[in-house]
C-alpha cells in the first residue's frame, strides 16, 4: 500500500522561503513520478509541480515557474518542493501525489499532472501572511 507523508508547512511572511517534504512507502519509490498540488480555501485543488520518475524532467504550473523547485531523493524515498519568493497567493494546503505505474514518460504538464493523481498524501498547511 502507497503513503505518503507531508511535512515542511508552516507560516511564512511573504517574500519568504519554506521546503517541503513527501516521505514514500510501501514500493519503490525510484520508479514512479511524483507531483504536488495545493488547494486554497474555497478554491479547485490545482497542480503545483511534477517529477518524472527518472527525475530528468520537472514540470511546472505557471504561477510557480520560477520560485519552486521539485527534486528527488531516491536513497531517502522523499520528493521535496522548495518554495522561494512566497506571496499570500500561495496560501493552501499542499498535497503530494503519486503515479500509479511505473516508468511512465509525459510531455506535457497536463499529462503528468493527470499521470500523478492516484495517490494523494494528507497535506500540509502553507500560510504566506502579508
Amino acid at each position: 500500500q502507497v503513503q505518503l507523508v507531508e511535512s515542511g508547512g508552516g507560516l511564512v511572511q511573504a517574500g519568504g522561503s519554506l521546503r517541503l517534504s513527501c516521505a514514500a512507502s510501501g514500493r519503490t519509490f525510484s520508479n514512479y513520478a511524483m507531483g504536488w498540488f495545493r488547494q486554497a480555501p474555497g478554491k479547485e485543488r490545482e497542480f503545483v509541480a511534477a517529477i518524472t520518475w527518472s527525475g530528468v524532467r520537472t514540470y511546472y504550473a505557471n504561477s510557480v515557474k520560477g520560485r519552486f523547485t521539485i527534486s528527488r531523493d531516491n536513497a531517502k524515498n522523499t520528493v521535496y518542493l522548495q518554495m522561494n519568493s512566497l506571496t499570500p497567493e500561495d496560501t493552501a494546503v499542499y498535497y503530494c501525489a503519486a503515479d500509479a505505474n511505473p516508468y511512465r514518460n509525459y510531455l506535457a504538464t497536463e499529462q503528468i499532472a493527470e499521470g500523478v493523481s492516484d495517490y494523494w498524501g494528507q497535506g500540509t498547511q502553507v500560510t504566506v501572511s502579508s
